[in-house]
């Protein structure tokens, strides 16, 4: 290697390169400095205010272009690259050290503009699980993490990713944490989470009685171990736990929580799985990964689990441990647990030690607590495989904020999401950044949640408030009202509102980058423009416009949003669209599981025949509660898409019989409309009910031959204009049953097949398409 003194200008190369990603936090200023010194280049590197790092090297040519060549190819794990911007620097304007070949990581810069941001919050990695296992003086803390590992997310405040910028501030490094935060050889080398028993977060176990007691891990596993509830703060929010093979345990849970009937998820070690669910290779390993989602899986036969953990379920969500405190303790039990987020319907988690001891005292006999901050909440992602791939039902922890890679354009813009299941996205510069889920926007609580969300993914990602925001086309939506106060406090911003199910479908477009497709939106209720209530829809998507050229028959929804709730109302109206009369109608009528029986059917009956409180409604939700209520299999709905859930195990345990679907074909002014006819199959689906079909197999033909006709109709509709792919979201298609029979007649069909992949199906995924939508009906120059 050339000396310094050999050493002449035109002997020595300068580049100065600009990095954006997930380059902060992840590994890679270290990574930059082995890299450097491995070429024996001079220079520095430094993270930048935008989540972006800015690098100077300095040294041979040669070795400068090795530099350039290996640096994007040899990432950290978590590290991800967005863009790379090199530029020569003049070598005369660099330090004679730096010349000589020091390199040196130097303090972060506020400079930037916005393009990258933190990585996610991962599960902890086997470095730091042999850590806690062996003999190291990380043995048995349970907040041990590194640069490729631990809460990110969570815990950072805004930019720089710097401790100071952390809710790890609170805690000042040891000497000897200090030493290898310091030393950019050590893979806690600015780990901002970083930490140990002597300096790090403390556990602290307490009772129901108040009392705080010793040993916080083993009083948990303990208390589970007696077959007590146990409220446990994790990284991003809060989950209640007991015995899952225990009835008494999660029927108490469930008594005590108010939620009766929706499936719990469950964690377990990798040794417990076979005992509890069926798992393909695929779904393992995505169990498995950093990520560490719920993946929801078929129920083995004879599971270990309680009967009360998944009710009338075919399935049950399974999650590995993922953090130290997780591993730890399972290190203590024998039996998976129930593990579901800490909230009561409506609420978010809660995360202030204070106030998870007071709001879950009517419900936890324990609390296993700990002292460091959560800045931001984020529920468990939750995936399941649906037409042959992972989609997800919830993306969140292991995901956000990742951002999407999708070209709408080059003005920013901020879409608000759904009023259910909500999730918000920022797109800026050719990057959809989804939120984590925040959940329904029914109370100020979640309303003040959202809020919060966007000033954090606003100072996460470096932008500011964007000039453009999307919203639900429904003016009452909460969503809807913070998008008029955002555009007030900020003059010459545009709103602009996007019809549900059109998002839903752009949302697909988005991702597969496609400009005009068929699409079909599967889901409950959102209003139309045509001000009825949309959901089961067919339309012709091509930019920021839609023509709706199919969908189910529009049937009343007696009672309004009463017959969300009650699936028997729906039913009724079914039938008495369908024109039945007299005897036959009464017949029909009288076997539907009304909750209040004979008084309730017959206001049910009085306001379908007077079409008072009963809007129409074309959703593919009701129908299939409708099916649920027919077969008994749900009278109420006490959760989300429970009827549907409920039809849909009961389909799993039978055979579909083959009937066509009714699709009828009417013009209107804009040309042809399709319509499944969904009060002429009911009424056969209950003759054949009559006849002695098994519930199992009903419920099975009412699914597939629900599919099949929406099926023919987008095929159709794809013929007719010329269009070669058909998009298919919404929450329903999260059943699998419903998709793949989807999937096979458009394949049979030579068509295109698209579904959601990057982001949810349901409600959680549409402010990806309200962002595509408002790109293409907005030009650039009016929005700015």
């Amino acid at each position: 290697m050339l000396t310094v003194d050999q050493l002449q200008p035109e002997t020595q190369k300068a580049v100065f390169i600009k990095v954006t990603g997930i380059v902060q936090g992840v590994g890679f200023r270290p990574y930059v400095y082995r890299l450097a010194t491995e070429l024996g280049l001079g220079g520095s590197v430094r993270n930048r205010g935008d989540a972006g790092v800015e690098t100077l090297v300095s040294g041979p040519p040669g070795q400068v272009a090795a530099f350039e060549e290996r640096l994007a190819n040899e990432l950290p794990p978590l590290a991800r690259i967005y863009s790379l911007e090199a530029e020569p620097w003049n070598t005369q304007d660099i330090p004679q050290d730096v010349r000589g070949g020091v390199f040196r990581i130097e303090a972060s810069t506020s400079e930037g503009s916005g393009g990258g941001t933190i990585p996610p919050d991962v599960a902890i990695c086997e470095e730091c699980l042999s850590d806690i296992k062996n003999a190291t003086r990380y043995q048995g803390y349970w907040a041990t993490s590194c640069t490729n590992c631990g809460p990110r997310y969570t815990l950072a405040e805004t930019l720089p990713y710097d401790r100071e910028r952390t809710s790890m501030l609170e805690f000042p490094l040891c000497p000897e944490c200090a030493r290898e935060y310091e030393d950019p050889l050590d893979r806690r080398f600015h780990a901002q989470a970083t930490a140990c028993p002597h300096c790090g977060p403390r556990l602290e176990f307490v009772g129901g009685d108040g009392t705080i007691e010793r040993e916080p891990v083993e009083c948990l596993a303990e208390a589970l171990r007696a077959g007590k509830i146990v409220a446990i703060k994790g990284i991003g929010g809060s989950h209640l736990a007991c015995d899952a093979t225990s009835e008494v345990a999660v029927a108490r849970l469930r008594e005590r929580r108010h939620r009766f009937f929706q499936p719990f998820a469950v964690m377990a070690t990798p040794a417990m799985i076979p005992a509890i669910a069926k798992a393909t290779p695929e779904e393992l390993e995505a169990i498995a990964s950093a990520r560490r989602p719920i993946v929801v899986l078929p129920l083995c036969q004879g599971a270990n689990l309680a009967h009360s953990v998944n009710p009338g379920m075919h399935t049950v969500g399974v999650m590995l441990p993922y953090t130290g405190l997780h591993h730890l303790l399972f290190e203590r039990i024998d039996f998976p647990l129930v593990m579901t987020s800490a909230n009561f319907p409506g609420l978010p988690m809660a995360i202030d030690n204070g106030a998870i001891l007071s709001e879950l005292a009517p419900v936890a006999d324990g609390f296993l607590l700990h002292d460091r901050r959560i800045v931001s909440r984020c529920d468990d992602s939750v995936v399941r495989w649906s037409a042959g791939a992972p989609r997800f039902i919830r993306r969140s922890r292991g995901w956000a904020p990742t951002p999407i890679e999708v070209d709408l354009g080059p003005e920013p813009i901020l879409a608000l999401g759904a009023e259910l299941q909500n999730a918000i996205c920022l797109y800026a510069d050719g990057k959809a950044y989804l939120s984590q889920y925040i959940g329904d926007i029914a109370n100020l609580e979640t309303l003040d949640y959202l809020k919060e969300t966007i000033g954090h993914l606003l100072a996460l990602t470096g932008h500011r408030m964007p000039k453009l925001i999307a919203c639900d086309l429904h003016p009452q939506f909460l969503t809807s009202e913070v998008a008029r106060e955002l555009a007030a406090e900020s003059p010459g911003t545009q709103i602009v509102p996007v019809q549900h199910h059109h998002a839903h479908v752009a949302s697909v477009m988005a991702e597969h980058g496609l400009d005009r497709a068929v699409g079909i939106a599967l889901d409950g209720i959102g209003i139309g423009s045509d001000g009825q209530v949309w959901g089961g829809e067919v339309l012709v998507v091509e930019h920021g416009r839609f023509d709706k050229v199919g969908g189910l028959r529009p049937v009343s929804m007696p009672g309004g949003d009463a017959a969300t709730r009650y699936p028997a109302r729906m039913a009724a109206a079914y039938l008495f669209a369908a024109g039945l009369q007299g005897d036959e109608l009464g017949d029909f009528i009288l076997d539907l599981p009304f909750r209040g029986g004979e008084v309730e059917r017959n206001v049910v009956l009085r306001q379908l025949e007077s079409g008072v409180n009963s809007p129409m409604t074309s959703s593919a939700g009701r129908f299939l509660d409708a099916a649920s209520a027919l077969l008994r299999l749900c009278d109420e709905r006490t959760y989300e898409g429970e009827p549907a859930m409920r039809l849909e195990a009961a389909a799993a345990r039978g055979t579909a019989l083959d009937i066509e679907p009714p699709v009828v074909a009417r013009e209107t002014g804009s040309g042809t409309l399709r319509e499944l006819d969904g009060p002429t199959l009911f009424v056969r689906l209950c003759r054949m009910k009559q006849e002695g079909a098994s519930t199992n197999d009903l419920a099975a033909t009412a699914q597939r031959t629900f599919a099949k006709g929406m099926a023919q109709m987008a095929i159709d509709a794809a013929r007719e204009w010329g269009i070669g792919g058909v998009c298919l979201s919404g929450g329903c298609v999260v059943n699998d049953a419903i998709a793949s029979r989807l999937q096979e007649s458009f394949e049979a069909a030579e068509l295109g097949f698209f579904m959601n992949s990057v982001v949810p199906c349901g409600d959680g995924g549409v402010a990806l398409g309200q962002a595509a939508v408002a790109a293409s009906r907005i030009p650039f120059s009016q929005a700015s």
